[in-house]
């Protein structure tokens, strides 16, 4: 496993070899490489045992040509500016294959929440807000959860805002709490549409998802649950993990039971269903019919790439496969499904989020599961046309074709401001 890919220059090569298959000049590609702006912020914020600590914290705003920026916030200690950079691009064009009205941003704080209390972490998403309050808003900017954030630091965004700015604009941000208007269904989106692209992914491939083993890298918010849909299906989730390791039993596990092992001890390591523990690497290179990565960017780089014997790879996490090990695992004919399409639910249900804010009309759980099951499956047969009828090398670059043109159409459509 390789953590040293820059995730930008991913993001610029898989733009690249997508535009290899379309007409786009040479001026129009590079402005669709690298973003219009970005923000870089050093935060200064009170402790708890009186000392100011300091924090790095970053937002970047891509490409607005669909729509404002839309993207989340991450706290992490290896936030970086080329990383908001490449994950705002990826929002971009994940934004355009599900083809909803948003262009792409990312946001970051280098901190990690662990180490800080409540109290703490409340001053510093407030400072942030106040930081960002010139740049969002919910037609130009708008925010979300991303790792190690989530509905209370939404939340705190939403309510910074509008006391700043004596305003009510829930659609300032998106993934806040339902008592704050979020949405029915938005916590269980990015699983869910992993789960759908893996659906729609066995159908096409013409494999059975009943009995079919999976492995599960990372078991936060989107790998738990695409975990126990999956496993709903009828699949047997042979293999999971998260930062201390993975664990494995041949005949799957009851998925959420792991969940309820991991809530109570913070991690999946020692449940007792499993028969053997393992590292997070050796899971990626297990035999089994479907691998979903659903952690950090560049868990697979070329070379382990070479020993990964999944038949089919579904991204739940960013950016979790380097340029190299797609070029590897194309050679070897293992069928990888995006990440942007893969894990696009949490956005495109942030997009209800923000149409229901705008109507002050709330769906409920099934109108917007339904809704999104509509969104994706679209998206997957957009993403096999393009595929088949461009004859590209695998279904990620397909995936960035049918992107790069939609967002290539808009610009293009509303020209260029001198």
């Amino acid at each position: 496993m390789s953590g040293e890919a820059n995730p930008f220059e991913s993001l610029q090569e898989q733009v690249d070899d997508a535009a290899a298959y379309l007409d786009v000049s040479g001026d129009v590609l590079e402005r669709l490489k690298h973003p219009e702006r970005v923000l870089e912020l050093n935060l200064s914020v009170d402790l708890d045992d009186g000392s100011v600590g300091r924090f790095r914290a970053f937002r970047s705003e891509f490409n607005g040509d669909r729509g404002p920026y839309k993207g989340g916030i991450r706290y992490h200690p290896g936030v970086s500016r080329d990383e908001v950079k490449a994950l705002s691009g990826w929002m971009v064009y994940k934004c355009a294959v599900v083809d909803i009205p948003y262009g792409g941003g990312k946001g970051g704080i280098d901190v990690d929440p662990a180490e800080y209390s409540a109290a703490e972490l409340e001053r510093i998403t407030r400072s942030f807000a106040e930081e960002l309050r010139p740049f969002i808003g919910e037609d130009t900017d708008i925010p979300a959860p991303d790792v190690n954030t989530g509905q209370r630091e939404m939340n705190w965004i939403k309510d910074t805002y509008e006391t700043l700015e004596n305003t009510t604009e829930p659609g300032v941000v998106t993934g806040k709490s339902l008592e704050s208007g979020g949405s029915e269904g938005r916590v269980e989106a990015t699983g869910r549409s992993t789960m759908l692209t893996a659906r729609e992914a066995f159908d096409y491939l013409g494999k059975e998802m009943e009995g079919a083993d999976v492995a599960v890298q990372g078991y936060g918010n989107a790998g738990h649950i695409a975990a126990y849909l999956l496993e709903d299906l009828g699949a047997d989730v042979v293999a999971v993990s998260d930062s201390s390791g993975a664990i494995y039993h041949e005949h799957g596990f009851d998925t959420r039971d792991v969940k309820e092992h991991k809530n109570e001890t913070g991690s999946v390591t020692g449940y007792g269903g499993a028969d053997e523990q393992f590292s997070n690497e050796d899971l990626l290179t297990f035999d089994v019919d479907l691998l979903v990565p659903a952690a950090l960017e560049n868990a697979v780089d070329g070379d382990l790439a070479r020993d990964v014997r999944a038949d089919v790879v579904v991204e739940a996490a960013n950016g979790p496969l380097t340029p190299d090990a797609d070029d590897v695992l194309t050679e070897r004919d293992v069928a990888v499904f995006p990440d942007i399409l893969a894990n696009a639910g949490g956005v495109t249900v942030s997009y209800f989020e923000w149409v229901q804010n705008r109507q002050r009309f709330y769906w409920s759980e099934e109108r917007v599961n339904d809704e999104l099951e509509t969104q994706i499956v679209s998206a997957f047969e957009d993403l096999i046309d393009c595929y088949e009828a461009l004859d590209v090398p695998n279904f990620r670059t397909a995936a960035y074709v049918v992107a790069i043109q939609r967002v290539v159409d808009a610009y293009m459509d509303n020209g260029n401001w001198p």
